[in-house]
């Protein structure tokens, strides 16, 4: 790891967050909110951060991630190595069972990964699985993964954003049956699924003592989907839940506060933007021409929406992916400032001066979205705001007829570029932009064993994006955590909440 990562990586620990206190009264179920159904429990078809970290409690990948250090440990694999710059072998862990009682062995690390990186499976995200060409059994518990080309980022990938399913059952019930009835060897199993209301887990009692996770101090998890922030603030008020996240920075403060609680607040890998369709997938004509697009980024005072709403830590961003990312280079990024009377001068050049109208999409927090609409309609843009749940938003985009679209992303905790740019800007169908050397430059950036090179193209891809304004980056996310007094917790920047670390103070 290059020592300007290392630094980066141990600098985000420092929003690390703990109480300190003794286990206690592990029979009391933990109660917390979530402000979406997971569409899929299934990982490798939802792409949501509910399901994300449904899937960190109920499933292991083959390495983990220590998040104070962001170094490597043993999960599911105990020892890895490249054995060429195309072939990684990893030692497998002996005497695991899922939570049906099967055998964990190499057969079902050969089967999750041959299955979700056949391209006819449908995985949602298919740039967490796309760089493997094939998994082989060697025996029992080793494995052979052979991929398409080097991909230096293989472990970053490797360490959770990739779970592993028992084999047999898997392609017995597949997705559906996934989705239904989730299996898999972590340190949580589901007892009941709600999705409307309520996920139930509880500890898996033959969890692996050695597990970096480590085993769950609180028996019962109940998982609530509360849509409505004041309602979720009121059922934390009336003892109806115990701990709930991403609160507006107001509610917060005022719970802040209230005896009998806690709130913590801390920087996250999420960031936010503004996609706009300069490929013209939608038809509209408008959002094709750069002046416009560099128009509505000159429009919108991103300073003023940090300062105001999101608060906190939160920083105004310029780059198209997390400063908490390997190649994620802010210096390389075209940087506009607010400036209206340039962005009016801009839509007269490309003759807009009497404006234009268009549709904003937007899911996730109404007042951001309404001020944005509020600075583009001061230069002249009649913008319409359709809200709507992320996963129908997310759907919109895949079909492409969405021409603009307020939204964020947290690219599955992975510390590396590659997990958004590549993600976007790379033929997906949440790509927007349809640039081949683009698309050229995160191919090299992706794929290089060589850092510099890596680095060199990364920094070319965000100044190509920035530049033409395919997307407008926003800003990086505050996450609050508020919870009652009496739970002792951490916070991370990867925005993962893991609940088998908590536990109740004596």
């Amino acid at each position: 790891m290059g020592s300007l990562r290392r630094n980066v990586l141990l600098a985000a620990t420092a929003l690390v967050f703990s109480a300190g206190a003794a286990f206690a009264d592990e029979d009391r179920p933990l109660r917390v909110a979530w402000d979406f159904e997971i569409d899929n429990l299934d990982q490798y078809y939802n792409t949501n951060r509910e399901g994300i970290i449904f899937a960190r409690h109920v499933w292991d990948a083959l390495i983990y991630r220590n998040p104070d250090t962001f170094e490597y440990e043993p999960l599911l694999a105990t020892d890895w190595e490249w054995a060429d710059d195309t072939t990684i072998e990893m030692t497998l862990r002996e005497g695991v069972t899922f939570h049906n009682g099967d055998s964990f062995s190499a057969d079902d690390v050969v089967y999750t990964l041959n299955t979700v990186s056949d391209p006819d499976s449908g995985v949602l995200a298919s740039r967490n699985v796309d760089w493997i060409e094939s998994a082989e059994k060697l025996d029992d518990y080793r494995v052979r993964i052979n991929l398409h080309e080097p991909f230096p980022a293989a472990f970053e990938y490797l360490s959770e954003a990739i779970p592993i399913y028992p084999g047999d059952y898997y392609r017995e019930v597949g997705p559906e049956g996934m989705n239904e009835n989730p299996v898999g060897t972590g340190p949580y199993q589901v007892e009941s699924i709600d999705p409307q209301r309520e996920y139930v887990l509880v500890r898996n009692e033959d969890y692996y003592e050695d597990s970096p996770k480590g085993i769950p101090a609180i028996r019962e998890l109940h998982i609530r989907t509360i849509t409505d922030k004041s309602t979720q603030m009121a059922e934390l008020l009336s003892d109806g839940l115990d701990w709930v996240w991403r609160l507006p920075a107001d509610q917060a403060e005022r719970l802040e506060r209230r005896p009998g609680f806690e709130v913590k607040f801390g920087e996250a890998m999420r960031i936010g933007y503004m996609g706009l369709d300069a490929a013209g997938r939608s038809g509209h004509e408008a959002l094709q021409d750069v002046r416009v697009r560099k128009a509505i980024a000159h429009a919108i005072d991103r300073e003023s929406i940090v300062e105001n709403m999101v608060r906190g830590d939160a920083r105004v961003i310029h780059a198209p992916c997390s400063p908490f990312q390997f190649g994620c280079d802010e210096d390389a990024a075209v940087k506009y400032d607010y400036d209206p009377d340039r962005a009016r001068e801009l839509l007269e050049e490309a003759g807009y001066g009497d404006g234009f109208e268009m549709t904003l999409y937007a899911f996730r927090d109404r007042r951001w979205t309404e001020s944005i609409l509020g600075y583009l309609a001061d230069v002249g843009i009649d913008a319409n705001m359709q809200f709507m749940q992320y996963f129908a938003l997310r759907d919109l985009n895949h079909e492409g007829t969405t021409s603009a679209f307020h939204m964020d992303w947290g690219s599955y905790s992975i510390a590396d570029a590659s997990a958004v740019v590549s993600h976007f800007f790379k033929g997906s169908p949440d790509d927007f932009a349809q640039d081949e050397e683009l698309q050229q430059w995160l191919e090299i950036a992706d794929n290089s064993i060589d850092e510099e090179e890596r680095l060199e193209n990364y920094r070319n891809a965000i100044q190509r994006i920035t530049e033409e304004v395919y997307w407008l980056p926003l800003h990086t996310f505050v996450i609050s955590y508020a919870f009652t007094e009496d739970l002792d917790m951490q916070a991370y920047p990867d925005e993962i909440a893991r609940y088998y670390t908590y536990s109740w103070k004596e």
